[in-house]
């Protein structure tokens, strides 16, 4: 099947609704999200959108507690205009029918996490993001302009590629047409050709064996942009929660917001001690690169599995009240957090880098812009500070959908572009191949591409990933095409852009950490 729409939108989480939202009155919207509307990694964001709302914060501070944060390698020109957006885009929000907590007087119960100076985030109580989630669902369901393709996958952005045109990506002469799209119903390709392009599908936790992300997460719009020509720029930036629940049974892991050491809990050893002292002066509310090498250090040394988040010393019914969901999940595995320490482990979080993008949201293809957490917007640096994401996410989809909306009118559609080619295609794949092939790929980079790196550990992951490249271009050049085998496609291209980018890296910067150049504080 082949369909024509104004703009074309490959993800539904707060990046991908928030454009489709804004453009909707300008074209015709289409929506593409391989899984149900509210399967985002925006629905699992606990501790909430960090933004200015009233004094003793001001911008200035903001700004410059995300320049801290990402160790140097922030774009600042981008950090200014995204924290002096962010109250307008908040209020917009909330007009949209957002609730965010209040206290007694009225006003919004701002929370504080790591690296902040002031107390900025707004929160639903531990359930943000399902907050900002169900409310931005519930304006799409509403527009008559926008239709939402559930349980659709995105297979390949289209180019001049699909037309045998060769081009030459050191002069950005790449073009986005729209994207070939497997639809479950018919299992075939359908083509969907789009004036205007958002690649809005969130990050890569999936290519290790311990995340909080949800499994839909595994790095597509990324890879596809990758091969699509696109720069790809800072993917040695994975951030790892220094605060997962140590549940290993379950996947993906459960989250612990920062909010809850905002709120006053303390990370102890196993023996119960604290130890943060030794790492940072501001203690368990560091930057989470800091205090998940902390942790990562503290572990190697005791050689236990994990360490613990003390809440015993707070307020009972103040912290059910605040973090419902935390204590609820803990209760249910016979923890009560009011009484007893939660065991905590770091876990792959979320990717810094990503599709690179101009202020506008604008990847390097023409036509192809991209926000969230696949795109690489230069807010982040080499380390996020916290809660700065969803807030990034409707900063960057507002810019990207006001210049979409300009330059629409000077697009035209490329109908000469064919329909998905599966010639060859013919075998189906046995899925322990790709089951297995998955595990292998996370074991590498759990193992090797983890909190702290080595040369000698990254030529390691690099040399046994090309073995899985190879097997698994070999399958998916023969199989019938199923999400499963792309998603895992996906996967490998993602890792080895985090280990060529690590590996390229000759120093120590934020997330990345390596220990062929300092020695770690102990």
């Amino acid at each position: 099947m082949r369909t024509h729409v104004d703009f074309l939108v490959i993800g539904s989480g707060i990046a991908g609704l928030t454009f489709a939202l804004k453009v909707a009155e300008h074209g015709k919207v289409c929506v593409v999200t391989k899984q149900k509307m509210d399967d985002t990694a925006t629905s699992y964001a606990q501790g909430g959108i960090a933004a200015v709302m009233h004094t003793p914060d001001t911008y200035e501070k903001h700004i410059q507690d995300t320049i801290i944060a990402g160790d140097g390698l922030c774009n600042e020109k981008i950090v200014r205009f995204t924290i002096t957006e962010s109250t307008d885009r908040i209020r917009e929000l909330i007009s949209w029918g957002t609730n965010f907590d209040k206290d007694e007087s009225g006003h919004y119960d701002l929370a504080k996490e790591g690296g902040h100076s002031e107390y900025r985030v707004l929160r639903h109580k531990d359930s943000t993001g399902k907050e900002i989630e169900d409310t931005l669902i519930d304006q799409v369901r509403k527009h008559p302009k926008i239709e939402v393709l559930e349980n659709h996958y995105a297979i390949d952005i289209i180019t001049q590629h699909h037309l045998g045109i060769e081009v030459n990506i050191r002069t950005s002469d790449v073009t986005c047409y729209g994207v070939y799209v497997f639809n479950p119903k018919t299992n075939q390709v359908d083509t969907i050709l789009a004036k205007v392009t958002l690649v809005a599908t969130g990050g890569a936790g999936n290519i290790y064996s311990n995340t909080t992300n949800p499994t839909i997460s595994t790095g597509d719009g990324i890879a596809m942009v990758y091969r699509a020509k696109g720069v790809i720029e800072n993917m040695e930036f994975v951030q790892f929660h220094p605060t997962a629940l140590f549940h290993p049974q379950e996947r993906p892991s459960f989250l612990i917001t920062e909010a809850l050491r905002g709120f006053g809990a303390i990370l102890k050893d196993y023996s119960g001690k604290e130890f943060m002292q030794k790492y940072d002066e501001r203690l368990s509310l560091a930057p989470r690169d800091i205090v998940a090498r902390a942790i990562d250090n503290e572990l190697k040394i005791s050689g236990e599995d994990f360490v613990y988040l003390d809440c015993r010393h707070l307020d009972k019914n103040d912290l059910i009240r605040q973090f419902p969901r935390i204590y609820a999940k803990c209760l249910s595995l016979g923890i009560d957090i009011s009484r007893d320490q939660i065991p905590v482990v770091p876990a792959a979080h979320y990717i810094c880098g990503g599709i690179k993008t101009d202020e506008f949201g604008r990847s390097t293809i023409r036509n192809l812009y991209s926000s969230g957490e696949c795109a690489s917007t230069g807010m982040h640096g080499a380390n996020r500070l916290a809660s700065n994401s969803l807030l990034e996410s409707v900063v960057f989809s507002h810019r990207a959908s006001q210049h979409a909306i300009e330059c629409l009118s000077h697009i035209d559609y490329c109908n000469a572009i064919p329909d998905w080619n599966a010639e060859g295609m013919v075998l189906t794949e046995e899925m322990i191949l790709v089951t297995q092939s998955q595990k292998e790929l996370q074991a590498i980079m759990s193992s090797y591409v983890g909190i702290v790196r080595s040369n000698l550990r990254l030529q390691r992951a690099l040399d046994r990933l090309n073995l899985l490249y190879e097997e698994t271009e070999d399958l998916y050049n023969k199989s019938i095409l199923t999400p499963r085998i792309s998603e895992l496609r996906n996967m490998i291209n993602v890792a080895y852009l985090v280990i060529k980018q690590a590996t390229t890296r000759k120093e120590n910067k934020g997330l990345h950490y390596s220990l062929d150049y300092r020695k770690m504080k102990s």
